[in-house]
């Protein structure tokens, strides 16, 4: 399923215009820190997903019935760009496990690209609630690959995908080739550059983050 927080109108819409806007993008701190606050807004969407058991809670004055997740909750973003939306999801569930992806495009001199997976380290995936963060999602390529770099370390009982903006194209190439995982976009645009970049997108979500890298 997508679900696209800015369909209906919330402060989601105006975090996304506000991380899209090239004279506030030029300041790297208020930009990570939209991100982490979508990234806080994704998790309390995605917790309307979870299964819940009632707990008893003692207070200073009595004891309360309160409903608390049962799933063990696993996040993982894709280095770098992703960490600050990964806080954001952290500071929520803030006793979910956690993994790391080093996942970025080897281009080639014709033009074309490939993702390589240079680094991975992870907590056992079976059964939990497995939430891959990557805050753009464009030919869907780079996700494609995270997915089976994780094979290995077992069987998520739900997939979460969280970006915060997303190309048409790669969100049904998702959608097609794993049809169980739930796609999480802050908002959804149609054009795709013959480079493979998002338009009208934001930019580069790592260099706005963390400065501009020496390869392309």
């Amino acid at each position: 399923m997508i679900f696209n927080l800015t369909q209906k109108n919330s402060i989601a819409s105006k975090i996304l215009a506000d991380l899209r806007d090239v004279q506030i993008q030029k300041d790297r701190q208020r930009f990570r820190s939209n991100l982490v606050k979508l990234g806080e807004i994704f998790a309390y969407e995605i917790s309307k997903t979870f299964k819940y058991e009632e707990k008893q809670v003692e207070t200073s004055l009595g004891v309360a019935n309160c409903q608390v997740p049962t799933d063990r909750i696993v996040i993982v973003p894709i280095l770098r760009a992703a960490l600050p939306l990964h806080q954001g999801l952290l500071n929520v569930f803030d006793e979910a496990d956690n993994g790391f992806i080093s996942a970025y495009r080897k281009h080639h001199k014709d033009g074309t690209f490939e993702i390589s997976v240079d680094y991975m380290t992870c907590p056992d995936l079976e059964n939990c609630i497995f939430i891959l963060v990557d805050p753009m999602l464009a030919t869907g390529s780079s996700i494609d690959a995270s997915l089976k770099s994780i094979k290995s370390y077992g069987t998520p009982k739900q997939i979460h995908v969280v970006t915060a903006i997303a190309a048409s194209f790669g969100v049904q190439f998702i959608r097609r080739y794993y049809p169980a995982v739930n796609i999480w976009v802050g908002a959804l645009d149609d054009e795709l550059t013959a480079k493979s970049y998002i338009v009208p997108g934001l930019g580069d979500a790592g260099d706005l983050a963390f400065g501009n890298k020496l390869q392309d």
